[in-house]
């Protein structure tokens, strides 16, 4: 294991893994087209679950400049043996929105893939997680409670994991492999396509 690296898991008090929770799978639509594992692996300003007397959440921008210059991969529970994708090979994409840390990863076509992305369909496999190493953090007491707040994190992996310590966010298996874009625009023109059908049905009943 890299030097200093966390994770945040219940069963290892050693690691730090972020568990997040993965929320209702949505099947694409085209057969033609790759499946895909996208979400959030981080939501900004959202607290942990208690990690053992503390508990935690991440800034806006703790990922950016790792983003630019790191090797990050998505794994299957934390194993670099179950590799789902790589950003410099361009299967795995990462950016920080708004919201949070986004990834999209295009899994490879093997059976342990296969059937892990079948389990999160089933909703068997429901969470996703971070592996980094803290560069910059604060802590402080809000409330009684203790809170450290990641401000600067190097990124090693996103990963799809079992046990969940950020149960807010969520994350989707698709069949088809069609980003939010492209199901939008199949939206836009199917709908086209039902109103010219009315139209038409419109001028058959004038005539």
């Amino acid at each position: 294991m890299t030097v200093g690296m966390e994770r945040r898991a219940y069963r290892d008090a050693l690691c730090a893994l972020r568990e997040i929770v993965v929320g209702d799978p949505a099947a694409g639509t085209g057969a033609d087209l790759p499946p895909m594992i996208d979400g959030y692996a981080s939501l900004f300003g959202v607290r942990s679950d208690d990690l053992g007397g503390f508990v935690e959440q991440v800034a806006a921008g703790a990922f950016v400049d790792s983003l630019q210059t790191d090797d990050i991969r998505a794994l299957w529970n934390h194993d670099p043996n179950f590799v789902l994708g790589r950003n410099r090979s361009g299967t795995l994409k990462l950016v920080e929105d708004s919201r949070g840390l986004k990834f999209e990863v295009k899994p490879p076509d093997s059976g342990w893939a296969r059937d892990l992305r079948i389990s999160m369909l089933r909703k068997d496999v429901t969470q996703t997680s971070f592996a980094f190493r803290t560069l910059t953090d604060r802590w402080e007491r809000i409330d009684g409670v203790r809170v450290r707040t990641l401000l600067k994190a190097r990124l090693y992996d996103v990963s799809v994991v079992t046990y969940p310590a950020y149960p807010q966010t969520s994350a989707a298996a698709r069949d088809g492999g069609v980003c939010d874009e492209a199901l939008a625009s199949l939206e836009r023109q199917l709908a086209a396509e039902r109103q010219v059908q009315r139209r038409r049905l419109q001028l058959i009943e004038l005539s």
